[in-house]
């Protein structure tokens, strides 16, 4: 399953808030376990860009008088007499409620996935879902919605603006009566207190297997030492991302690895399943009542592929030359694993991992922990951070000693090399613990824009699972993880190279089927050659770079699992729009049982029930997930210029960074592509990415 971004979403604010939240940021740090502001530690401790730590109820209060100020605020917009409306006191003034209220929720939000305090982070889900419900409640409102309409932008800035936020007025239900509007409103709240409950159930989730080491035999002895121990020894294996690759790429036993394939399908099976339902019938309801035939159908309105048909074709037309390459590899593996067992007619599930690392060792003569040597944390950030200066003309500084909501937490001051002006900052939060979100995102937490005659800078988040430092080894990376790095941190350069004017237009608040266009991008630096070569160094001696035959072979086996890499992402692709698309209630589990099948040519896993831990569909994604596809095509493209000109060309680099990742949602993504590329986007990209070959030109999305 691809990385996702997080997209927190904000509502609205003013001075007084603005005021309570500077002084809160001066003593961001000092509040936690009752420490005094006072303190000689707190007086030394270097700022940072929001509060990291909480109080118990402090989160909540914040949020309360967030609410109560902005609330205050759009009153006062709805109570301007019709001939004393401008765009200033009007449009322009919702736009920095908004954004103001994006710097008071956004710090609170983030915390319900990372604060190691169960209780606070409970109250940061609290407030991610009245939050929504608060937004649902601000953009179906009529008397805003008429103080807004029919203002006269002056600049091509603001006739964006002005457009995107009537069509998103428009688009929740302005148009309708108003005891619809009400129902569609109340409807919407109650959505977003499922959508909250699945994401707190799987944050929280705690499912662990015992496994003796005799089951665990294949995973690497560095690997068992760092599970903990139950007083009869045996090992305690948890559903975290390190722990279940480990397992699932290593262990020999089949029983082992079904054992762990079925836990970690299950987590949260019985709540999640129910609230996933009871949200998919609510949207397809909401929908409706709204005028759309079906959620997607509304999902889909305002996006770049405009039509649920539009969707559907794209899918349907790359899922055969899909199947096939799928095809193929399991034939190859199946050879294997007839190698290992004589007996076996089909590949499962829990074997695809297992067999391909026993490819990568038999075809490639290698294996991820021989790899993952040569590229410890430290190191691959250095890389990271270097290329991304040269491209982007900037430098990162570490913020050493600032308050931060773990140990393990770093910030980063971003910077322009021309003229050192900070252009935002960077919290890399990447090592599993107890209560945090178990996969990988990056979040917008403060928004870039113009505030009060400056530029206000963004700050974001990368949240990672990474296998944490154990012993004398620091953390190591596999290259799927180099990938993953890179793709957050292509969300993270969108976020923090914003030059966008207004807090709801910049950085990511793109349409969202091009927001994944930056981050699967510069994904693909890490399969450069001399780029992996790089960012690679022995953690023992980091001048030992990785040899250039072990490279070459590590980008090779890269290729061999795109059919099943990519029908992975096809098959949630179908689900979510199969779930999104029906026309009743819908039985998650069948439909994912069915379009595993149809999609990977394999029974899924039966007594599973992975829709559960589909959290992407209640994150942002929902009618959604197809952007991961969709997105590639477009971030292929891009790639291809950098080909043609040079990875670390800076001209090109600049280019993009001021035609794409600068500009937010001031264009059409469509209209941005065309100004960097020069040309429109084609699948041939795709195709050639994936290793597929057209009789016939692939048409474009």
């Amino acid at each position: 399953m691809p990385p996702r971004l997080r997209t927190i979403r904000y509502y609205p604010v003013t001075a007084g808030v603005v005021a309570l939240l500077v002084a809160l940021l001066m003593i961001a740090g000092c509040l936690q376990d009752g420490t005094s502001a006072d303190s000689e530690q707190n007086r030394t401790t270097p700022a940072a860009p929001i509060q990291t730590r909480y109080s118990t109820g402090e989160i909540t209060r914040i949020n309360d008088q967030a609410e109560e100020e902005a609330t205050a605020s759009l009153n006062a917009i709805a109570a301007i007499p019709p001939g004393e409306r401008t765009v200033e006191n009007t449009l322009l003034a919702y736009d920095r409620i908004l954004s103001d209220y994006n710097d008071a929720i956004g710090p609170l939000t983030l915390m319900r996935y990372v604060y190691p305090d169960p209780a606070i982070a409970a109250e940061g889900s609290e407030v991610a879902t009245s939050s929504q419900i608060f937004l649902n409640g601000v953009t179906t409102r009529r008397d805003l919605y008429s103080a807004l309409k029919g203002q006269v932008p002056q600049t091509p800035d603001e006739v964006r603006l002005y457009n995107e936020t009537i069509r998103e007025f428009e688009h929740n239900g302005l148009r309708l009566p108003d005891d619809r509007l009400a129902r569609v409103r109340e409807m919407r709240a109650n959505l977003s207190s499922l959508e909250s409950q699945y994401l707190f159930n799987l944050n929280n989730d705690t499912t662990t297997l015992e496994f003796t080491e005799e089951e665990l035999t294949g995973v690497p002895a560095a690997t068992i030492a760092t599970f903990k121990k139950t007083p009869q020894g045996t090992c305690i294996v948890t559903t975290k991302y390190p722990d279940y690759t480990s397992v699932m790429a290593n262990a020999d036993r089949s029983e082992t690895r079904k054992k762990m394939y079925a836990a970690y399908f299950n987590r949260q099976a019985e709540a999640n399943t129910a609230l996933l339902e009871q949200a998919i019938d609510l949207r397809r309801q909401i929908a409706q009542e709204l005028g759309y035939a079906t959620w997607a159908d509304f999902q889909l309105d305002g996006r770049m592929a405009k039509s649920t048909g539009t969707v559907m074709t794209f899918l349907t037309t790359l899922q055969e030359p899909l199947r096939e390459k799928t095809r193929e590899e399991f034939t190859g593996l199946l050879a294997i694993k007839k190698g290992l067992d004589p007996q076996a007619t089909t590949v499962d599930p829990w074997d695809i991992m297992y067999l391909q690392e026993i490819r990568k060792k038999q075809q490639y003569a290698y294996n991820d922990d021989e790899v993952r040597e040569y590229f410890p944390m430290d190191n691959v950030l250095q890389g990271l951070f270097s290329i991304y200066g040269t491209l982007f003309g900037i430098g990162f500084d570490e913020v050493k000693g600032a308050p931060v909501w773990s140990p393990e937490v770093r910030l980063f001051r971003v910077r322009n090399l021309s003229d050192n002006a900070t252009v935002g900052y960077l919290y890399l939060d990447l090592y599993p613990r107890d209560g945090k979100d178990a996969w990988f995102s990056e979040s917008d937490v403060i928004k870039g824009r113009q505030n009060n005659g400056s530029y206000q800078v963004p700050v974001a988040a990368i949240i990672a699972n990474f296998q944490a430092p154990s012993g004398d080894k620091p953390s190591l990376l596999t290259p799927y993880d180099l990938e993953t790095l890179f793709h957050e941190s292509g969300h993270a350069m969108h976020s923090l190279l914003t030059t966008a004017p207004y807090g709801t237009m910049s950085g990511t608040s793109v349409e969202w089927d091009f927001v994944e266009t930056p981050s699967q991008a510069l994904e693909e630096w890490v399969w450069d050659p001399q780029l992996l070569e790089s960012i690679s160094g022995h953690y023992t001696n980091t001048s030992q770079k990785i040899p250039a035959d072990l490279r070459d072979r590590v980008i090779a086996a890269q290729q061999a699992s795109m059919g099943s890499d990519y029908s992975n992402r096809m098959e949630k692709s179908l689900e979510d729009m199969r779930f999104h698309t029906a026309a009743e209630p819908v039985n998650v589990t069948e439909v994912s049982y069915q379009t595993y099948e149809e999609v990977m040519g394999i029974p899924q896993l039966a007594g599973t029930h992975q829709p559960a831990s589909f959290d992407h569909i209640m994150d942002g994604y929902d009618a959604g997930y197809y952007s991961y596809l969709w997105s590639k095509v477009y971030a292929l493209s891009i790639v291809d210029t950098f080909k043609r000109d040079g990875m670390t060309n800076q001209t090109t680099g600049m280019k993009f960074r001021q035609e794409i990742l600068a500009r937010g949602n001031m264009e059409d993504g469509s209209v941005l592509l065309k100004n960097f590329l020069g040309k429109e986007p084609d699948m041939e990209a795709l195709y050639r990415h994936i290793g597929i070959h057209m009789s016939q030109p692939a048409s474009g999305t």
